[in-house]
């Protein structure tokens, strides 16, 4: 749910019914125990009966705002329940100006971009207890000149791709299936026509945006460009470490992330990279801090945590992406402003005129 439609959905709730939901997500966000009306009663600051209380908290779960856990009789904020309580109950705490100082030192100017993106994440988990997530800073003036494929043996190809004027990087991409010679041709004509001479940055995002509609309609030689256009620029197979993180064994102190099958996933996709770095590539050309709850990220892997991205800049042009994955019960107004501060301390420690 977008903050439009957050906002339109609040505005359904008068003030007793906002307030209780507040209390309510608060309560859980704090001790992850599912909230009953005593517990409301304590915590919301109202002068209502028990009776008034389990009232209002049926009418909220009737709008899907909160949700019974099997196991329990209290209830639980769901997807839409927190995106309200972000986008039109949550005030963002500001940070201790100790803890910003701390940050600043954290991330003092280093020649070494690697070495700040690596600090950015370990900053970012350790105050959290979350898993902090840093995409490598991108440079703004690739672009690419012509890319050509080879087939390999066992589904495989080889991206040949010329960038600039004479960089040339050789990528080993897994295919879905056996490809000719002369059907890869064919997608790399068809990937020349449409990008040679565009910004990197550009290709990627126009590929993963058509990846989708290619599935609808497009026809056979368009689809294989962009699936296989997509594989070679996300550089799974390359080595190239696209994002750095830290801390992903803190999640596993969350009850709600602690089923073993459900961590291994999300090990996987961290291991993996594709679908976080889909999900971080959205993220780039957004204005401040964006916040993906649920199943939110279009991501299923994801339907459980929640995660929070601020771009970061370079002489104002944005070149990466940082944030922070966890749970959805995290402390949005401590993590929220946290985000933002150091996205913008990653940037300035980046920008070589500092």
């Amino acid at each position: 749910m977008n903050m439009v439609k957050a906002e339109q959905s609040g505005a359904a709730l008068n003030d007793r019914a906002q307030r209780l939901l507040k209390a309510l997500v608060e309560s859980y966000i704090g001790d992850g125990q599912p909230v009953g009306s005593r517990t409301l009663a304590r915590t919301a600051g109202l002068e209502l009966s028990p009776a008034t209380i389990r009232n209002v908290m049926a009418d909220l779960e009737d709008m899907g705002f909160i949700e019974s856990p099997h196991t329990s009789a209290g209830r639980i904020p769901t997807v839409q329940g927190y995106r309200l309580f972000v986008d039109t109950l949550l005030k963002v705490q500001p940070l201790n100006p100790g803890l910003v100082d701390a940050l600043k030192i954290g991330l003092t100017r280093d020649d070494n971009p690697l070495s700040l993106v690596e600090a950015a994440t370990q900053i970012l988990s350790g105050v959290t207890s979350l898993a902090g997530i840093v995409t490598v800073p991108k440079r703004s003036s690739v672009s690419l000149r012509r890319i050509e494929f080879l087939p390999l043996a066992d589904k495989r190809a080889l991206a040949i791709m010329v960038m600039n004027e004479q960089e040339v990087q050789n990528r080993v991409i897994q295919l879905d299936r056996e490809y000719s010679a002369s059907e890869l041709q064919e997608v790399a004509n068809y990937l020349n026509t449409q990008f040679a001479g565009k910004n990197i940055r550009d290709v990627r995002a126009a590929l993963l945006s058509e990846l989708d509609e290619a599935r609808k309609g497009m026809n056979r030689i368009m689809l294989s460009a962009v699936e296989l256009g997509e594989k070679a620029f996300m550089a799974e197979e390359s080595g190239d470490d696209d994002f750095m993180v830290s801390g992903q064994t803190r999640l596993m102190d969350y009850d709600e992330l602690a089923d073993v099958a459900s961590l291994r996933q999300l090990f996987e996709a961290f291991n993996q990279k594709r679908e976080i770095l889909h999900l971080l590539d959205k993220c780039i050309s957004a204005e401040g801090v964006q916040i993906f709850i649920g199943s939110e990220s279009g991501h299923q892997i994801l339907d459980h945590c929640s995660v929070v991205t601020a771009p970061y800049s370079v002489d104002d042009d944005v070149v990466g992406v940082l944030g922070v994955i966890g749970p959805t019960r995290i402390a949005y107004d401590r993590v929220i402003p946290l985000v933002d501060i150091t996205a913008r301390l990653l940037g300035a420690a980046l920008n070589p005129r500092n």
